[in-house]
Formats: structure tokens, sequence, C-alpha cells
């Protein structure tokens, strides 16, 4: 019996803005950076970032472009920072700064256009984010308990051990796997290619065989009951016969790492920070590591250095004096 691809019900639209003043220069700035050739995910962020700004707007009042001035900008900014999500967390620096970075390289747009005279975010100032240490790693154990939860679903846990494999394997991104096609994987030479990844860079990364095996006997035994015609070739399939998309991923791996009782926050990227720091430990070379994770700048990857704690033991055992034996 051949699938049907589901229909899709219309979903209401997340900022209700298209009455708003700024939105035509919303629309041509995010044309404008298509155009450039930025990634896909660039452009949604930009777009989501700034509809929200535009709202806010809205809600005071401030219809154009040329009503938004420096003292209004550092209200938003201040605005960011005493919110508190539902949970009565604040946005994080690194969540404000997110959302502040796409209203600088607007308002940048908007000046170089000659829609408006000055740029009043020329010296708006960006929250410093500090480059904080992973807050969870797996250990080879709890690796190895996560993967086996995946022997009690059947045909669905056969891909799902796939995928989680090749994120133990190769600390692929999460979307970096989503996007995978099937010429993408080639598990007779042990290697696995990265189109686009971030920053839309290509790069090419080895993967084990053990996730290999894996890999095969999904796309043998199993993907071909996923397809729904005409066939994309992504190499991973939801239930619905599409790619994943949003957090499909995310949820999926995270039941897993809940099934098997491992209480540690994370989902896909928990297997990326795992990998680098397990490939640390036995010794790997950090700058393997770099070209591994696809970090354009090795002091990106130097964090893991930090965390891999068991060579500092090493260390610390044959050089302190008080371990050392007379």
């Amino acid at each position: 019996m051949k699938r049907k691809r589901r229909k899709l019900k219309p979903t209401p639209e997340a900022y209700p803005i298209a009455h708003h003043g700024i939105t035509p220069y919303l629309n041509r700035f995010i044309e404008a950076s298509a155009v450039n050739g930025l990634s896909k995910t660039t452009v949604q962020i930009r777009r989501r970032m700034l509809s929200r700004f535009i709202m806010w707007c809205d809600e005071r009042d401030l219809d154009r472009p040329q009503d938004i001035t420096r003292p209004i900008l550092e209200r938003y900014r201040r605005y960011l920072y005493h919110y508190r999500k539902v949970d009565g967390q604040p946005l994080s620096f690194a969540t404000q700064q997110q959302r502040l970075v796409p209203i600088k390289m607007f308002f940048k747009w908007l000046t170089k256009e000659n829609y408006i005279l000055y740029n009043p975010a020329s010296e708006l100032e960006l929250p410093k984010v500090h480059r904080r240490l992973p807050k969870q790693l797996l250990s080879a154990a709890e690796v190895g308990r996560i993967l086996n939860q995946t022997l009690l679903h059947g045909e669905l846990g056969t891909r799902d051990r796939a995928i989680i494999e090749t994120l133990y394997s190769t600390g692929i991104r999460c979307m970096e796997l989503a996007n995978l096609k099937l010429y993408d994987v080639d598990t007779r030479n042990g290697t696995l290619m990265v189109r686009e990844g971030k920053g839309k860079k290509d790069r090419m990364v080895p993967i084990g065989q053990r996730a290999g095996q894996w890999i095969e006997r999904y796309r043998d035994e199993v993907r071909h009951t996923l397809v729904v015609e005409p066939d994309a070739g992504y190499l991973f399939l939801h239930e619905y016969g599409e790619p994943f998309h949003g957090n499909r991923l995310t949820d999926l791996v995270k039941k897993y790492i809940q099934a098997a009782g491992v209480n540690k926050p994370g989902a896909c990227h928990i297997f990326r920070h795992t990998m680098a720091t397990l490939m640390l430990d036995n010794g790997a070379d950090i700058r393997f590591i770099q070209a591994m994770l696809g970090h354009s700048d090795l002091s990106t990857t130097q964090i893991y250095t930090q965390v891999s704690i068991v060579k500092l033991k090493e260390i610390h055992a044959l050089t302190h004096p008080a371990d050392r034996k007379p």
C-alpha cells in the first residue's frame, strides 16, 4: 500500500504585521538578503526577529522607519533584557544578541538604500556573549543505553538507530543531518558530505563503520516503506514520508535519551559535544576536531579542551608535587 502525502492545515500568521508601515521595507530587505546569497536559515531568522520588533513597534504606534531613533532602539534592548519567558526565566544574552543583530543589519540596509537619512542602530551596543562550556556530556555507557532503546521500536527503531549513530559518529548538526540526501553518504568509503552547512559551507567528514552499517540497513530495509512519491531523495524520512523539519528530529532524539533514563538536557547537539570531547580524550588533534565540526575559527573548537578532563588529570597526576612519588 502506497503512502499518501498528508494534507497540511493552513497555520495562522505567527506575526500579524501585514498592516504595519515598516513591513514593506522588511519584505524588500528579506528579498535583498536572499539575493545576496545568505542561507535560508539566516533569512528566516532575520524575518522572524524583525517581525517581533515590528510587533513591538506596533504596540507603541511606531509605524515608519523614520520613527525609530536610537533611544527607541535602546528602549527595545532594555525590553529584551527585562523580558521573562513563560517559565519566569530571562532571555539569555545570546538570545538577546540574536534578536538585535538583524535590527542592526536592517537599519544599515535602510540607510544604504536612502530610505532613512541616518542609521539609528549604528551605535547600538550588543550584549556581550561569553563562550560557555557545554552544559552536559554523555558517557560512552550512556550512549550505549540510548542506542539500545531503538531496538524496541521495530522498523522505525532501525531508522532512529541510524540517525543517532550518525549524530554520534560524525558530530554533524541537527539540520545538517535532516538535509542529508541519499548520495551524500558513501558507506563503502566511510565518508559523509555536508552540503551548505552553517555559513553555507560544504565539508566532508568521516563516518564510522558501525554507523555506516546501520545506515545501509535502514536504507535497504526501511526507507522504501516510508517514501511518498515523488521521492525527493532525502536520506532520513519521517513517518509522513517527509524529511525531518522543525523540532521533529530534536523531539525524536530527546525521547530516546529520556527512555534510557539519562537525566540530562539536550538532544541532537549533546551528541556533537560528546563526540568532540571523547575524541579529544582519546588523543585526537584539536585541528581534526575543528574540521569535523565545521568550525571556521579554532578558538570555537578549543572550548572542548576545557571540557576534556582526562588528559588534564593525567598531566596533573604526573606533575603535581603532592601526587609524585618520591
